[in-house]
């Protein structure tokens, strides 16, 4: 009988590679975290490590994260960091980087092999401690694939070998990037900051009873199949948020005020980390643009909210800035700062909206969203055509491999090309669709219905309910004829996992 049926809930673990408080991916995580409490198998209390002692490129937040972060209640973020981390950031930042390019070249010196186990081994204490402190039945690791940091990844998987030794639960290896399709360039070194496939250094999720392997794209599952592993991935496909409320409630209003937005003019949405390969410098133009033709027309200029923090890449933040400026909007632009799990009012009074609120600000204005990756190999699915399917508005979208591969025409999107001429065009449809939206034009609404209408076959809940049940069902037995893995650091690299 599964742990559900029983009353017993499962108690999840959150562990992210993202380095950041905020990131679309906890969003996703939420939405399953209350999947699971509202069929009876998840506690609805998740510890998490979110990464931020090992990853030194996100500098706004390493080693310990931002204190001035307010995490929901059902969310307990742990600081922990090593020691060498607090007496010395910078040394410590530039021997995890050492090591994560050693990990793209696929090989190392001695001296950095030495340096990997002594990681190793502080971060496998930490991850036993905090899997027994928090009594965590299912670890889900988000994007541990990638060679982030490879001794932490290693010290995950035989941290959880010895935790779940003789008992049921384990990790969720949980991918929505895999090595060959994240295909972003080290700005320090001109080369690729993953390797384009597995090494000798990249930890692999290793079949082992406690293992199960989810990503989110068919294109990832393929990936995936070709990786020197037995554990078979499956396909999960994320899952969405409620939908937006058709009326704006005090919080919505309060916020606009704040913000010093203008509701009777549209609110566009770019729904992506401050992140160079999110192209925000596209969706600066493709705003400015759509300004220009609202006031040709006399009608109110739009006002852009882009969802990151200007923390987590500080020289392309800069220069995000500069172009704001240089197109002359830098006053109708407002960077959330991340966007938080549950809407809620900081320590200063100030309310801070959450996916769903701010969707609902854009349907609410006649908005639409705008996203615009710069670079065609880094997204595996691109939430935001999905995001502005859900709340029945227009979205512009740059070309990119996976919004092919993955929306497989579904969706019937602005596409942006890149340059003077392409984001002429958007703008020019995007503000057509816009307004016939608004003057509830047929075609338009049957355009958008059918939109929303293709939500259901391509983020269908079934798959993770049946996961979650899956997780629940381990508890109380284990497979015949399996005896459960056994504590220690793995013998090969290959299954580090």
């Amino acid at each position: 009988m599964s742990a559900h049926k029983e009353g017993r809930r499962i108690r999840l673990g959150l562990v992210s590679g993202d380095g950041l408080p905020v990131s679309g991916l906890l969003t996703i995580f939420k939405n399953i975290v209350d999947l699971g409490v509202r069929h009876g198998i998840a506690d609805g209390r998740v510890a998490a490590d979110l990464g931020y002692s090992w990853r030194p490129d996100k500098p706004g937040f390493f080693p310990a994260g931002d204190p001035g972060i307010t995490y929901p209640p059902w969310l307990t973020v742990t600081s922990w960091h090593p020691g060498r981390a607090r007496r010395d950031p910078g040394a410590w930042g530039q021997l995890l980087t050492r090591i994560r390019r050693a990990a793209a070249d696929g090989e190392a010196g001695t001296d950095l092999e030495r340096a990997a186990r002594e990681i190793e081994a502080e971060y496998h204490g930490h991850f036993l401690s905090w899997m027994t402190e928090h009594a965590i039945d299912w670890v889900v690791a988000v994007n541990m694939t990638l060679t982030d940091a490879v001794p932490v990844s290693r010290a995950l998987a035989s941290a959880a070998a010895q935790r779940f030794s003789g008992r049921p639960g384990g990790v969720l290896y949980w991918d929505h990037d895999l090595l060959g399709s994240c295909g972003i360039i080290d700005p320090g070194t001109g080369r690729r900051y993953y390797p384009a496939a597995p090494n000798l250094w990249t930890p692999i999720p290793a079949a082992r009873r406690h293992n199960r392997w989810a990503v989110v794209s068919p294109g990832l599952r393929d990936e995936a199949e070709g990786y020197p592993t037995a554990l078979e991935p499956q396909l999960v496909p994320s899952i969405l948020p409620r939908e937006p409320d058709a009326q704006l409630g005090q919080r919505h209003y309060s916020f606009a005020g704040q913000q010093g937005l203008d509701l009777q003019a549209p609110v566009l949405l770019s729904p992506v980390r401050v992140f160079s390969v999110k192209g925000v410098e596209i969706t600066l133009a493709l705003a400015a643009r759509l300004g220009q033709l609202l006031q040709a027309r006399g009608e109110r200029q739009p006002r852009l909210l882009v969802f990151g923090s200007l923390q987590e890449e500080p020289a392309y933040a800069r220069r995000v800035v500069k172009a704001a400026a240089d197109l002359g909007i830098g006053d109708q632009v407002r960077f959330l700062d991340g966007v938080p799990l549950a809407s809620h009012r900081a320590a200063d009074g100030a309310w801070r909206l959450d996916e769903i609120d701010l969707l609902a600000l854009a349907s609410a204005t006649g908005g639409a969203v705008l996203f615009t990756p710069s670079v065609q190999d880094v997204e595996t699915i691109g939430l935001g055509p999905a995001l502005a399917a859900l709340a029945g508005i227009p979205c512009a979208v740059t070309p990119y491999k996976a919004y092919d591969a993955f929306y497989r025409g579904a969706l019937s999107d602005v596409r942006a090309h890149p340059g003077e001429e392409g984001i002429n065009a958007a703008a020019e449809e995007l503000l057509s669709l816009m307004a016939g939206r608004a003057r509830r034009d047929p075609a338009v609404l049957s355009r958008l219905k059918s939109n929303h209408a293709a939500l259901g076959d391509l983020f269908p809940v079934r798959p993770w309910l049946d996961l979650l049940q899956d997780l629940s069902s381990e508890f109380g037995r284990l497979p015949d004829g399996e005896s459960p893995g056994g504590p220690g650091i793995p013998e090969t690299r290959r299954q580090a996992g």
